[in-house]
């Protein structure tokens, strides 16, 4: 699957939605496992989350009109009609082997590519080229070309420690509600932001627009 997607455009949909119905058909279609479009559900009170990790996706909804979900829930237990999309985490297994920290199932790359942000504007500073309007993403995008496009970011963190056993760098423009972590041996130990600019994107999250 080529065609690009605008991933932000899926914010606020309940489950049953025609549209996140058709993009979960639509990724499926690109996997050869049958069960594809059916996810891990991970409930909560204050959270339910979709794990497709065929996919390479996962949604965070959250429950509205005062519905809360009991831990441990079934798919078919939950009242999906009070559940909207409040996050969503893409994932790029070409920066290196992602695992879930809830379980043993392992995340495929995402197959729809590029993967498209759109951008807040931004007043142009004098001798800088304007803010393009959206960042396409793929597979092999670093640091770098992250932050020449979007500028730096708001927050950031990561990458100390030893390189066994850090954390990747994350970055975070809070303004365009979109996270970054990168993977690699680029991503992680005391100089990994000096490296940082050549890992590529390990997952992206999408969350509601909020200010600096």
């Amino acid at each position: 699957m080529s065609d690009s997607l605008e991933i932000k455009t899926f914010l606020g949909l309940k489950p049953s939605s025609t549209k996140l119905t058709e993009l979960i058909t639509a990724l499926a279609a690109s996997t050869s496992k049958s069960d594809a479009t059916v996810p891990e559900v991970k409930s909560y009170p204050d959270a339910v989350y979709f794990n497709y990790y065929a996919l390479g996706l996962s949604l965070l909804f959250k429950p509205i009109n005062g519905y809360k979900p009991k831990t441990g829930l079934k798919l078919d237990d939950l009242n999906t009609s009070d559940l909207v999309v409040d996050g969503i985490d893409i994932y790029n297994t070409s920066a290196n082997s992602i695992s879930s920290s809830k379980s043993k199932a392992t995340y495929s790359t995402f197959p729809i590519s590029p993967l498209v942000l759109s951008l807040v504007p931004l007043p142009v500073e004098e001798g800088k080229n304007p803010r393009p309007a959206q960042f396409e993403v793929k597979p092999e995008t670093t640091g770098k070309e992250f932050v020449e496009c979007m500028g730096e970011p708001a927050r950031k963190g990561g990458g100390a420690g030893p390189s066994s056993g850090s954390i990747g760098i994350w970055c975070e423009w809070s303004r365009d509600g979109v996270m970054v972590e990168f993977g690699g041996e680029e991503s992680r130990g005391p100089q990994a932001w000096e490296r940082g600019k050549d890992a590529k994107w390990k997952i992206i999250t999408i969350f509601p627009l909020k200010d600096d």
